[in-house]
């Protein structure tokens, strides 16, 4: 089966995370969104996104069936989606979830030509970026079921302390001398990452391929670090997306964190305000800021961003991609895409010298940073000036 995953307006309202990648591109519980449909429907899968980041995330040919990427499944609505006959579309409330037809269609096009099929059950959707931490306590569970269903974990160092039956290690996964509580949720070990010495972790909890988490580190429930990750200190209901480091003592709690990311030793994020009062986010559509409707609400860092030593970022706190903020003090509640700069003041970081660092990070990584990655950015350079008011 082939299918393609299309973006709606959550493309929009998900920014800056998106600015890099389509909806469905977003990791939430341990696979990203496609990942998760493709495993589910044992299909080969495509995006249908914003046309600069097509050539990165084509669209694949001989599709009939066109998924809503911002829609996260289960197997009520695998059932629902994979029913669909050829001229009908699935729809919850205003939104489409799929439809089943020869070419992509837009959503006005899709009611109009296509039968509706109303679909009543509940819909994990998400629409903005808090949503995916929110989300990825449950998704973890999913996503471990999926995962894990009929399969035996690899052995498991008898240096480590086990409380609960559900923590699964892929293939070459390491941990010793560590205390792993799958009471509270499942606990997945990706192939080849590892967990170093005298680490604390609470499930729900992944630790995707080729990750570590380093010695003493203290992780709580719906945390995931993604790929070729490091990750260490304290860190609380969080997503990081992949090839990101976190390496050290801080705290990191209900926020996401994008991918080419790098936290500073000793970065800490708030995540609850002094007065208790529901956080806003900086919101890219209306320029100004929403209202989360949530207690608790840390850190939002779009992909590239990076932290220096000692950074402060305050309860409710966006940053753009490829900021760069260091120096003492609190910076700003929303940091602008290509910032330079922190607390006394920003300036435009200049599109040759955040190359520059690309480069050497990609290299880190043995990644080449080509033509593609370097377009993507440029175009989100140029769409995110008029947020950059220095």
């Amino acid at each position: 089966m082939i299918i393609n995953l299309f973006d709606d307006s959550s493309w929009d309202s998900l920014r800056p995370l998106t600015f890099t990648r389509p909806v469905a591109d977003l990791r939430i519980g341990i696979l990203t969104i496609a990942e998760k449909w493709a495993k589910y429907l044992k299909a080969d899968f495509g995006f249908i996104t914003q046309d600069y980041l097509s050539t990165k995330y084509p669209s694949k040919n001989g599709a009939t069936l066109f998924i809503n990427g911002s829609v996260c499944p289960d197997y009520d609505l695998l059932n629902a989606v994979s029913g669909l006959k050829s001229g009908e579309f699935l729809q919850a409330r205003d939104h489409i979830l799929a439809f089943n037809c020869d070419n992509f269609l837009t959503f006005e096009q899709a009611k109009q030509q296509l039968k509706p099929v109303s679909y009543t059950s509940k819909v994990v959707k998400i629409t903005f970026p808090e949503e995916i931490f929110a989300n990825n306590p449950a998704e973890i569970r999913k996503d471990f079921e999926l995962l894990t269903k009929g399969r035996t974990s690899a052995k498991i160092s008898s240096t480590n302390q086990l409380l609960g039956n559900d923590i699964f290690f892929e293939e070459g996964a390491k941990a010793e001398c560590s205390v792993l509580n799958s009471g509270y949720g499942p606990i997945y070990v990706g192939k080849n990452a590892e967990i170093w010495e005298g680490s604390l972790i609470r499930g729900s909890f992944a630790l995707c391929e080729n990750s570590s988490i380093k010695m003493g580190a203290k992780i709580y429930s719906g945390t995931t670090i993604g790929p070729n990750s490091r990750a260490g200190g304290e860190i609380n209901n969080s997503v990081i997306w992949g090839n990101s480091a976190k390496g050290h003592d801080g705290y990191l709690g209900n926020s996401v964190l994008g991918e080419w990311c790098n936290i500073g030793a000793d970065t800490n994020n708030s995540n609850l305000k002094n007065n208790y009062a529901e956080v806003k986010l900086y919101d890219y559509q209306s320029k100004s800021m929403r209202n989360t409707n949530l207690q608790f609400c840390g850190l939002i860092m779009a992909d590239h961003a990076k932290s220096g030593i000692n950074t402060m970022f305050n309860t409710g706190t966006i940053v753009g991609v490829s900021a760069n903020i260091f120096g003492g003090g609190l910076p700003p509640n929303h940091i602008a895409d290509f910032s330079w700069g922190g607390a006394d003041g920003f300036e435009n970081y200049k599109l040759n010298k955040m190359f520059e660092t690309t480069e050497k990070v990609f290299g880190r990584k043995n990644v080449i940073f080509g033509d593609t990655e370097k377009e993507i950015l440029t175009k989100v350079y140029e769409l995110t000036a008029a947020h950059r008011n220095f």
